[in-house]
């Protein structure tokens, strides 16, 4: 009696697509002394063995009755394995291909193990499809978490999308499914199918861990080979360590890059990672910043969330080209001497069909109770970060942006939303902690895990937080008991002063305080002030819509204002357009509003913060001391009735103190007597009434020389004009 080279009940599993491990069934197997050869093919009428070395036929591979697609046979006078291919027929047509199920395992033990433990330091080393070889045969590898599946199969063109025809191969208790796919290569596009416990279809899922993606509308993942870019900015990672001290000039350009600009020639589309490596990298350098900051360019389904809810964590937009080409904007800024820094969203993720939404069929990577999954605010499930596989996915992707794609900077959006599991919650819809309190504790701990683990591999980069609460310690380090981030965005600070600007001039005696208040916890952590894009959307408007008056005062009023942000302690951001006083609100579907640079005072304040930046960046006295208080102090700061500031920024040993002076009435102060803290002549560095920036001109040329005269606390004091609606600096001069 012959013996049956596969049980039919296996058969009938495995071309109803149940069948869980259908490795230990399909491809060469020896069985009482004999090899046997099975493949799922249901694409195909016959199937034919062939040797791989020599392309000779060893054997035909018979149909399997009552298994429609499945074909088996033994192999004649063969006992040892040996490399084989499948020849394929269908109607006229034949073709040869590899056979999946011939080749082992892929990951090691090692990475098995911390797979399992949920510590895999480069987790998309593993997980994710990687473009490699394998036992001498090209190919890509799949690997994926799903630890509740029944079944997980790769699909794409290349099967037909059949999840029956690859079905990946489960390591053990790692919940890790993966295969390895013969003749696949760069580009390819895929998707995983899963089964969950119960044996139902899920939606099919993009790969958490994928580099690459399909342009949306599209939401299938896409092969990326990451191995063959040739970076040129090694002299840059190696120095830039240096360049993001506390005590360092920080002056960040925050930019959406589908409304940065377009190109009306083409459809007014937005420019592409290449072209924006020219473009805007040009640009902000000529500007004087020292970083770009992008929103989220993580892959995201719908434009309008502007990245803040990511599905491909792993794969930058396919809005503007492929990975490589997002290196190359990288690599740009780094030959222009500006760092990079890229919007992080660990803090939730939207409910996509493809995304990571029951991505197995439990709460995998969010909380299975909505108390602590699902956000109300933005409709997203938050993460469970109290799960250790989960918290090891978003650290070890902190850490994929700043290896994979050599970007200097994290800034983490949404932060105070992770800390509080109460935010934005009514009583009874949130759950305690174990203390009964209302903190993330396993947030806390993932942020400062998660920033330990950044500063430990890449020490030259920063991280910074988006945290709108006084929670303590937010850029204090670990060990400390703080979250480890390297600096703040003050939200306070940027709250305060423009409910400030928006007064009239007449009633802002009576807000005072708003502009002094920043002070009195300025130095409690490593700030960051931020003229962000969250200012200009929603129904706020401008900057410049936020400034009353006239024409004339709304400019003025602007550049007084940024005067005094440059003057303030704290590294500085401002969001595109505000920079030339883009008029209307910003809208993320159309470009920068550019033309307005023909006209003066938009050329002006465009005039204005490219010198900003460079009194900033040649001015030690302005950022040396930022996070201490040794470096400020005030001159007067309580001259409510003329709505005058002056104080006085301090640097390092060696370092001329700088004067700042900010009045915000539209009337002059001539012959204005202000304490200084030295004798000596005090240069004037900048005026913002100065007419090259559209001021009225009332500048003060020759600056001031000291008098023997005691003021404001101080032995020696100088007589300025103070220009109406204008702030201006004055730097001791060299003995």
């Amino acid at each position: 009696m012959t013996a049956n080279p596969i049980p039919p009940a296996e058969a009938r599993s495995l071309a109803e697509g149940h069948h869980g491990d259908p490795f230990s069934v399909l491809g060469m197997h020896s069985e009482g002394g004999r090899l046997v050869v099975r493949a799922l093919r249901p694409e195909a009428d016959a199937v034919e063995l062939l040797d791989r070395k020599t392309g000779r036929k060893l054997a035909d591979l018979a149909p399997v009755e009552g298994a429609g697609g499945v074909f088996a046979g033994y192999v004649p006078r063969r006992r040892n394995r040996f490399a084989y291919l499948l020849r394929l027929t269908r109607g006229g047509e034949v073709w040869t291909e590899q056979d999946a199920y011939a080749f082992g395992p892929v990951l090691g033990e090692t990475d098995e193990y911390l797979l399992g433990e949920g510590t895999h330091g480069q987790l998309w080393r593993a997980l994710g499809a990687h473009v490699t070889r394998h036992e001498g045969v090209a190919g890509v590898h799949f690997a994926v978490w799903a630890p509740n599946a029944q079944r997980v199969s790769v699909v794409g063109d290349f099967n037909g999308w059949d999840g029956r025809r690859n079905v990946m191969r489960r390591r053990g208790a790692t919940g890790v499914h993966e295969i390895f796919m013969p003749g696949l290569s760069d580009g390819t596009v895929y998707k995983y199918e899963l089964l969950d416990s119960a044996g139902q279809l899920l939606p099919l899922k993009a790969d958490p861990v994928g580099f690459g993606a399909e342009l949306p509308p599209k939401t299938a993942s896409v092969v990326r080979d990451l191995a063959r870019y040739d970076w040129g900015d090694g002299d840059w990672l190696t120095a830039r360590g240096d360049l993001h001290k506390t005590d360092k000039p920080i002056s960040v350009y925050e930019v959406h890059l589908e409304s940065w600009r377009t190109v009306p020639e083409d459809g007014n589309r937005p420019l592409n990672y290449r072209e924006h490596a020219t473009t805007l990298v040009g640009y902000a350098s000529d500007m004087g910043f020292t970083h770009i900051e992008l929103t989220p360019i993580s892959e995201y389904p719908f434009g309008g969330s502007w990245g803040y809810q990511p599905v491909g964590m792993f794969a930058p937009t396919a809005r503007f080209g492929v990975p490589d080409d997002f290196r190359a904007l990288v690599d740009a800024c780094h030959g222009a001497g500006l760092g990079l820094i890229v919007d992080w969203v660990p803090g939730h993720f939207p409910t996509d069909r493809h995304g990571l939404g029951r991505f197995d069929g439990s709460a995998l990577y969010e909380h299975a109770d909505p108390k602590e999954g699902y956000h109300p605010d933005w409709n997203t499930l938050v993460y469970n970060y109290g799960r250790a596989e989960v918290a090891n996915y978003l650290t070890t992707n902190a850490k994929f942006w700043l290896e994979e794609y050599h970007v200097d900077g994290l800034r983490v959006d949404a932060v105070a939303s992770m800390l509080y599991r109460d935010y934005s919650r009514q009583e009874g819809e949130w759950v305690p902690n174990i203390h009964g309190g209302r903190e993330n504790l396993e947030a806390i701990s993932f942020l400062q895990r998660m920033n330990e683990a950044v500063y430990a591999a890449h020490p030259g980069v920063m991280t910074i937080a988006e945290e709108s609460t006084a929670f303590a310690g937010v850029s204090a380090m670990t060990c400390d008991g703080g979250l480890g981030f390297g600096f703040k965005w003050n939200m306070g600070w940027m709250n305060d002063t423009l409910r400030y600007m928006a007064e009239d001039p007449v009633s802002r005696k009576y807000h005072h305080d708003k502009m002094t208040f920043g002070l009195h916890y300025a130095f409690s952590e490593n700030f960051v002030l931020p003229l962000s894009h969250d200012e200009v959307v929603h129904g706020k408007g401008s900057l410049l819509g936020k400034m009353p008056g006239d024409d004339w005062q709304r400019f003025a009023n602007l550049r007084a204002y940024y005067g005094f942000m440059w003057g303030h302690p704290g590294k500085k951001l401002m969001f595109m357009g505000c920079e030339f006083a883009q008029a209307a609100e910003w809208n993320h579907d159309q470009s920068l509003d550019w033309h307005l640079l023909q006209h003066g005072p938009h050329k002006g304040v465009q005039n204005l913060v490219r010198d900003l930046n460079r009194l900033y960046r040649h001015t030690p006295s302005l950022y040396e001391l930022d996070n201490r208080a040794e470096g400020f102090r005030w001159i007067d700061g309580g001259n409510a009735d003329m709505s005058v500031f002056s104080w006085v920024r301090y640097g390092k040993d060696g370092s001329a103190p700088v004067l700042v002076v900010a009045n915000f009435t539209p009337v002059t102060r001539p012959d204005y007597r202000i304490g200084v803290p030295a004798p000596g002549r005090w240069a004037e560095r900048l005026n913002t009434d100065a007419e090259t920036y559209g001021g009225s001109g009332q500048v003060n040329a020759d600056g001031a020389t000291a008098e023997p005269m005691a003021a404001h606390g101080c032995d020696h004091s100088v007589v300025i004009t103070v220009p109406p609606l204008a702030t201006a600096f004055f730097q001791l001069a060299p003995q």
